[in-house]
């Protein structure tokens, strides 16, 4: 054979297998099939799925619901741009606003204690991500997320847009304080 002529018309199907061949192929499906029936088992019985609500909202509407539990419930001011912390009571409202390039308040919740956390875009689509937790949610302008969440460790912890939304997204960074 040379590489001026093409190969002889060989149908490739009709070619023989080798034993090597095989059983990488053989192995190859059992994994696929093994990654295949795991996606329903760990979608029933994952622990890391959360249980969220989502409702429509105006950005009008969810910024006067953020505003009136940071009216209510503000501790101190954080940063240059004066942020403003709430500490709410174990089983509140809380709420949380994404807009370009800001998480707006910083929360500082009690450790061992349930809330319901609210969040909404006010812009365009954002990523909520809770570092080193690893929550996830995509944050969406006209929708309200919601999910009941209870901090199991004290500490620091970090909110990060994980959603590309402009310039400025590298620094679309908050704090999350459990006590």
């Amino acid at each position: 054979m040379s590489a001026i002529l093409p190969p002889a018309k060989r149908v490739w199907w009709k070619e023989p297998l080798d034993r090597v061949e095989l059983t990488w192929i053989l192995i190859a499906f059992a994994w696929a099939m093994v990654l295949f029936f795991m996606m329903p088992y760990w979608h029933a019985f994952g622990r890391q799925n959360l249980s969220n609500e989502a409702y429509r909202i105006s950005a009008e509407a969810f910024s006067a619901k953020a505003q009136a539990m940071v009216d209510k419930y503000t501790v101190r001011e954080e940063t240059e741009q004066k942020i403003p912390v709430v500490h709410p009571p174990e089983g509140s409202d809380v709420y949380l606003i994404a807009r370009l390039w800001q998480w707006w308040p910083i929360l500082e919740l009690e450790n061992g204690k349930s809330y319901r956390l609210h969040l909404s875009a006010m812009d365009y689509q954002h990523g909520f991500s809770l570092q080193p937790s690893n929550i996830n949610l995509q944050v969406v302008p006209g929708y309200e997320m919601v999910i009941t969440v209870t901090p199991n460790q004290a500490g620091n912890y970090s909110i990060v847009c994980n959603e590309y939304c402009g310039l400025g997204h590298h620094q679309m960074v908050s704090r999350l304080y459990v006590k």
